[in-house]
């Protein structure tokens, strides 16, 4: 299974979207994004191209923060993936992600803007940066990988 991953957008529309995110994510199984879209058009337009899953985040208006969650659990391919925006600041917040989520695989994360793809503990740390400087690919098959796509 092929998982696109995006943070972080800070748009307005769905148009403002790179066109090579767009069109990586209309040829994956499903999308995650971490949080900080800024307008729920963004996340309309993504549940046009397939399956979404998505948290808030800090820059999320109320809108948006009634229908997502702060954090979420998904199971896909009978691995554990924990989904979250991050609290705080950006040092420490692998620290503080990981005291979220007990017995994961994969934590997905956004708000520091600088992309992550490293396994720490035994659990893949992932964050596809902002958008309109990267984005991610996980690849989940008896093992999970992660890739970061710079634009």
């Amino acid at each position: 299974m092929r998982i696109g991953v995006l943070s972080d957008t800070h748009a307005h529309s769905f148009a403002e979207i790179p066109d090579r995110i767009i069109t990586t994510l209309a040829e994956v199984d499903m999308i995650i994004h971490a949080g900080d879209f800024t307008s729920k058009a963004v996340l309309d337009g993504l549940k046009q191209l397939g399956e979404v899953k998505a948290v808030w985040g800090n820059m999320d208006p109320n809108e948006l923060r009634q229908i997502l969650p702060a954090a979420e659990l998904l199971i896909v391919s009978g691995k554990r993936i924990g989904i979250t925006h991050g609290p705080g600041g950006p040092f420490e917040i692998k620290n503080r992600v990981r005291r979220m989520f007990n017995d994961v695989d994969v934590i997905v994360y956004g708000h520091t803007h600088q992309p992550q793809n490293e396994i720490i503990g035994g659990i893949l740390f992932f964050n596809p940066g902002r958008a309109r400087n990267s984005f991610g690919i996980l690849s989940i098959g008896e093992k999970v990988e992660g890739e970061i796509i710079r634009l």
